[in-house]
């Protein structure tokens, strides 16, 4: 279900709820003419996270309108750390750090965007490639004259600093010229047009913009989504858990799939709009369906294909599905090991010699083992009265053997005291 290009992005756009705030001509340029268009990512983390799909959306909605995308990585902004929506200073990072993040990040915005497109194909660039080379002389002369102490002051993100007892280090007061430069770079090297960023960044768009008619005397726009909570008035894309990353190795696919499909119903619809190209019909049919049986959760079973399917692929959505089955009640033996192993990661495990299986171990012993009972004899009552499980069959016999033929896939087996308390044996050779 994609959305096909559209003359009048800007209004497609505002449909999805995405344009909180944009500059005088933004909308006429976007209709009228090819625009290329850049997004700035912050690489103080090892890659990016769900919060960070809104403006990697926003690079890939462009572009399948027929516009050009430029992804900005800052390596060199990095290494000062935006004062935007922050209210403490940044912990500076080091040059190496800050350079492995943007590798990182790199990989994971290629999945969303063509860089081999035969008209418009999207670019990646590092920040760092002109601020690393650019001196303090040359910055105060360049960028610093164009902009009066009193214009910076009057920003949202420093005045709220400047009220705090923390204060803000020149360092961060500055930061927001050096975005401006990003965007006259840009321009004159890509004739890079329009900035778009979470309305956050509204006062560095608009210090770009001002810039590049200071010194170009051309226009440039500035357009900025709102910012993200759930219903219930927490960030966006944070669990109990921590931050949910878009890289499989910090958030697993299953993980990453559950998020979405855990949805609040005040909110899925939203995210549909914002985080996928699911078309207008579809979405209202999805809402039809969702306001008749919302037990079913169809929108956010959706939206989880959808998103996972974009960031991990399709391979990655079935497995998840397969996963989730499992965890709501599914049958353990049309599971895989590795369906079970990433459902019930967090339960607790202990490895058993593969030769023990072979001979067979009773089932009260390895009970014990697993530390489902205290005793033989705690286990072997457990058994007598029906609340001992392997791979979800009942055991009835106390005196009964656990052998290689239990073995998932010959490699993990899974015990259950009741209907919530598990352990997982991994078999070891």
């Amino acid at each position: 279900m994609i959305v096909d290009p559209m003359n009048d992005l800007f209004s497609e756009l505002e449909w999805r709820g995405l344009v909180y705030d944009a500059t005088q001509g933004a909308r006429e340029a976007l209709a009228r003419e090819t625009v290329t268009a850049y997004v700035g990512f912050d690489p103080t983390a090892p890659g990016l996270h769900a919060g960070s799909l809104m403006q990697v959306m926003a690079l890939a909605r462009l572009q399948r309108a027929g516009h050009v995308p430029i992804a900005v990585v800052g390596g060199g902004t990095g290494m000062i750390g935006d004062p935007s929506g922050k209210t403490v200073e940044r912990t500076l990072q080091s040059r190496d750090v800050v350079e492995s993040n943007v590798r990182a990040i790199r990989t994971e915005l290629e999945r969303f965007l063509d860089f081999s497109a035969p008209k418009n194909p999207a670019k990646l660039v590092d920040n760092g490639e002109w601020l690393h080379a650019m001196t303090a002389m040359e910055f105060l002369r360049d960028v610093g004259k164009y902009f009066t102490v009193n214009y910076l002051l009057a920003k949202e993100s420093v005045k709220r600093r400047l009220e705090s007892d923390e204060g803000i280090s020149y360092t961060e007061f500055s930061y927001s010229l050096l975005q401006a430069y990003d965007f006259l770079v840009l321009h004159d090297r890509y004739n890079c047009r329009l900035q778009v960023g979470g309305s956050d960044q509204w006062g560095n768009i608009v210090a770009g913009t001002d810039l590049i008619r200071k010194l170009r005397g051309t226009a440039a726009y500035g357009l900025v989504s709102p910012l993200l909570l759930t219903s219930s008035g927490t960030k966006f894309g944070k669990t109990e858990a921590g931050a949910v990353w878009l890289d499989p190795s910090r958030t697993s696919p299953f993980k990453f799939y559950q998020f979405w499909f855990n949805s609040d119903d005040r909110d899925v619809m939203t995210y549909l709009k914002f985080f996928t190209f699911t078309s207008r019909e579809a979405i209202a049919e999805l809402e039809r369906e969702s306001n008749e049986h919302p037990e079913r959760r169809t929108a956010q079973r959706e939206l989880a294909r959808e998103v996972t399917k974009m960031v991990h692929g399709r391979e990655q959505v079935a497995r998840a599905e397969r996963a989730a089955a499992v965890l709501f009640g599914g049958p353990l033996g049309d599971a895989s090991a590795g369906d079970i192993l990433t459902v019930f990661e967090d339960a607790p495990s202990i490895s058993i010699a593969r030769t023990m299986l072979e001979a067979g171990i009773g089932a009260a012993d390895l009970a014990v083992k697993a530390g489902l009972a205290s005793s033989k004899g705690e286990a072997a009552r457990l058994i007598k009265q029906g609340g001992l499980y392997v791979n979800d069959r009942r055991l009835t016999d106390e005196r009964g053997q656990i052998t290689m033929a239990d073995a998932i896939e010959g490699s993990v087996i899974v015990l259950r005291k009741g209907q919530r308390e598990r352990r997982i044996v991994r078999v070891e050779d």
